[in-house]
């Protein structure tokens, strides 16, 4: 019997980490105006981080990147039950940024423990206006690089997910230009450290996009990537994810 039951719950955790990965790893949607990529790197087989694209009506992309509390099951748990809740709302309200924030936190809160929570933010890209909506909850605010190497930061107010049943998000817009770059991140990138303690920091971040001259989305997560291993060797302490959009 005991024999058994380690056997399933290896093929459990197994299928655990299928079903996260297939979250994340499916073929991107293609959007006009916009090249984008993804990638996360995750300190254990299961882990607290996500990002997703979605399409949407009228030549529109939403993304979305998220960080859940704690780690390994209970934050794939966690995190599992945000991407799910997203796209939910993202079909009913997906050109909405602040109410897609509201729907998910309420699914949330009703759903997880009292000491769980993440952060999420959520953007929509509108091909025809160029213009970026977004809303944040509580997460690190995203950069945008623009062709001259100054930055904007995409940071409006929102606690995150899952606290109170009922939080209000606020809506932020900016436009992209030909030649910039949006970049958002979880902790896991801006705080990874080197041998001697030393944060990479967001200055490392934009070092590395600036540095990079990237003239595609994926060349600029790569080059970031590699940077941040170049800092580390190797060391990790969380997961770590960044979300790249192009502007051309």
């Amino acid at each position: 019997m005991t024999d058994t039951m380690v056997v399933d719950v290896s093929q459990d955790w197994a299928t655990a980490c299928d079903v996260q990965k297939r979250f994340m790893d499916h073929a991107l949607p293609t959007a006009d105006g916009v090249r984008h990529a993804a990638r996360c790197q995750q300190l254990r087989a299961l882990g607290g981080d996500c990002y997703d694209f979605l399409p949407l009506p009228h030549n529109r992309l939403a993304f979305a990147i998220g960080d859940a509390s704690g780690k390994s099951l209970p934050a794939a748990l966690m995190i599992a039950n945000v991407q799910s809740s997203l796209r939910t709302a993202a079909f009913f309200v997906g050109n909405e940024p602040a109410a897609v924030l509201g729907a998910v936190n309420h699914q949330l809160h009703t759903a997880s423990l009292a000491d769980r929570f993440a952060t999420l933010f959520y953007g929509v890209f509108d091909a025809t206006t160029r213009m970026l909506h977004y809303a944040n909850a509580g997460h690190n605010p995203p950069m945008v690089i623009r062709r001259d190497d100054s930055i904007d930061w995409l940071d409006t107010a929102g606690l995150p997910l899952g606290l109170f049943t009922d939080s209000t998000y606020d809506e932020g817009t900016i436009h992209l230009h030909p030649g910039d770059a949006l970049i958002a991140y979880t902790d896991g990138v801006v705080e990874a450290v080197n041998a001697s303690g030393e944060e990479w920091g967001i200055e490392g971040l934009r070092n590395a996009a600036v540095e990079s001259k990237a003239q595609d989305a994926d060349e600029f997560v790569d080059a970031i990537f590699a940077s941040l291993d170049q800092f580390t060797k190797g060391r990790r302490a969380d997961d770590a994810s960044v979300v790249v959009l192009l502007a051309h």
